[in-house]
């Protein structure tokens, strides 16, 4: 080794390091103190972390502007501190060589992520690609002081006055000699290693629709674009605050000739069923929007509005009715009313409140002895006696539980509605129970309920049957827990009470439609050929 060589290594002097940290101030204080690790500097406390992270970067900043540049002659200091390009070879049993530092010396600014310290120091370039997060800052060679025989540092207090010193230029321009962050030439003009690649972009997601993607080269063009466009369109009415039943049925219209299209063209029968779906889904939100507003699509029926707005609300209520059906302890109608009633009341928690009017006034012959017969059977029970029960007040309602309706968790939930829907199927029965012109006719509990199965087994514009066609006697006997001979007496005494009209009994059916004024508490099935859709 010749003695310039010796020279010179024992010329190298070990990087520069400042470290600025923010600390509490102390216990039940919102201040902070702001800290250097240059024993120069001294401490400030401020009355916020937002003040003080601005103190401690505009510390550290002067520093750097005081600091000039990097020393090529100075080591690399990131190693003192746990750098991490210098892991210990025995942590690192792929890395065949031990790291070895390389390239010119840069100033290199690291943060923590959380906002607690910043350091700046001197290292080799190698080192600050190598180091996640960090930055290189070169000064511009205009900007360099002189060697005076000592550094900028030692001759600069940036604590003092960290807008003079060493960023002064001649002709003392604002900003002069403010380092610039760079990832690509330091201060001797040698070439840093770039920091390491970003990741790749992600290719753009294919255009899909009902979850089928769409076909880049799909001929013609125009088939392509409407399949594209229908598929944004049914996104953003996914994300639409409210529903328009008309808009979607349109779009479903759309969606069915498209899809054919789109057989047509590339000759997959798999789209077909498809097409025919989207026709269907098509006219059950026509019919949908057509309940909701009560206007047919030529506009010749008046408005209807119903109590319950929608079919799934329509097919809660039939299911509860069902429910009352398959589930009712005792025989008769009047025992068949009165546990629909009150699945109503208890449908999700198995508990409600009521009070004596809502049983007196449901056309019960002996309200308290049902009671009483409900509750020794073990499906009903009460806080007090069937008596305090039909004695109770609005400002003291009753509590009764039903146990089959309490949740558990080995059996699933016999409904599923939401608790704000509960009221609502709750008030839709109650009104027709105690519809007015039944309880001037002194209507029983079986023409009650009779009133509450009609109403969910007609067509939209009232007549009876999801077609029209009818509604089959049997079935009807059955539900209502009467017989042929008791059913023909209650659909009299609902033609009475303005309830049905023209009813007629015609090969085991019974036919006719419900009158203008009990539309809006029906709940209308769906058409034939159209369950499932939608």
């Amino acid at each position: 080794m010749t003695q310039a060589s010796v020279s010179g290594l024992n010329e190298r002097v070990p990087g520069r390091r400042w470290t600025v940290r923010l600390d509490a101030a102390g216990r039940g204080s919102a201040g902070v103190r702001v800290s250097c690790s240059r024993p120069a500097c001294a401490e400030l406390r401020l009355p916020s972390a937002a003040d003080g992270r601005r103190a401690a970067v505009a510390h550290l900043k002067a520093h750097l502007r005081a600091a000039a540049s990097p020393r090529p002659t100075a080591h690399c200091a990131c190693r003192a501190d746990g750098c991490h390009a210098h892991v210990p070879d025995t942590d690192r049993p792929a890395r065949t060589e031990p790291w070895r530092c390389g390239g010119p010396v840069v100033l290199t600014v690291i943060a923590d992520r959380a906002g607690r310290w910043w350091r700046a120091l001197e290292c080799c370039s190698r080192c600050a690609a190598a180091i996640p997060g960090a930055q290189t800052t070169t000064a511009s060679p205009a900007s360099r002081p002189p060697d005076a025989g000592g550094h900028p540092l030692a001759t600069v207090n940036p604590c003092a006055n960290p807008g003079t010193g060493a960023d002064a230029r001649p002709g003392g321009g604002p900003g002069a000699g403010t380092p610039r962050f760079s990832d690509r030439t330091a201060v001797s003009g040698a070439e840093v290693p770039p920091p390491r690649p970003a990741p790749a972009r992600r290719r753009p997601r294919p255009a899909t629709i009902a979850q089928r993607v769409i076909p880049d080269d799909l001929k013609p063009v125009e088939l392509r674009d409407e399949l594209v466009e229908l598929g944004d369109l049914f996104r953003a009415y996914q994300r639409r605050d409210r529903p328009d039943l008309a808009l979607l049925a349109d779009l479903h219209t759309r969606k069915a000739r498209a899809f054919a299209a789109w057989a047509e063209a590339c000759g997959d029968s798999r789209l077909r069923p498809v097409a025919k779906r989207a026709e269907q889904a098509a006219d059950a939100a026509r019919l949908q929007h057509e309940h909701r507003t009560g206007l047919s699509a030529a506009g010749d029926r008046p408005p209807v509005a119903r109590l319950l707005t929608g079919a799934a609300q329509w097919d809660h209520a039939r299911s509860v009715l069902a429910h009352a059906v398959a589930t009712t302890p005792l025989p008769g109608a009047q025992a068949r009313l009165l546990v629909t009633m009150l699945t109503l009341r208890t449908a999700l928690s198995g508990t409600g409140r009521l009070v004596g009017q809502d049983l007196t006034g449901m056309g019960l012959t002996e309200p308290e002895e049902l009671v009483a017969r409900l509750t020794d059977c073990g499906w009903l029970r009460l806080t007090g006696t069937p008596a305090d029960l039909l004695a109770a007040r609005p400002e003291d309602p009753a509590s009764v539980t039903v146990p089959s309706l309490t949740p558990r968790t080995d059996a699933p939930a016999p409904f599923a509605f939401g608790k704000k829907l509960r009221p609502k199927l709750s008030g839709w029965a109650q009104r027709i129970v105690s519809d007015k012109k039944l309880r001037k006719a002194g209507a029983d509990a079986g023409t009650r309920f009779l009133a509450l199965a009609l109403a969910t087994r007609c067509h939209a514009d009232g007549r009876l049957g999801s077609g029209g066609d009818g509604i089959d006697l049997d079935d009807l006997a059955v539900s209502c827990a009467v017989d042929l001979g008791e059913l023909h007496c209650l659909v009299d005494r609902l033609t009475a009470a303005d309830w049905v009209a023209e009813p007629a009994f015609t090969d085991g059916r019974l036919t006719g439609r419900l009158t203008q004024r009990v539309l809006p508490l029906t709940c209308p099935l769906p058409q034939p050929g159209l369950e499932g859709s939608g």
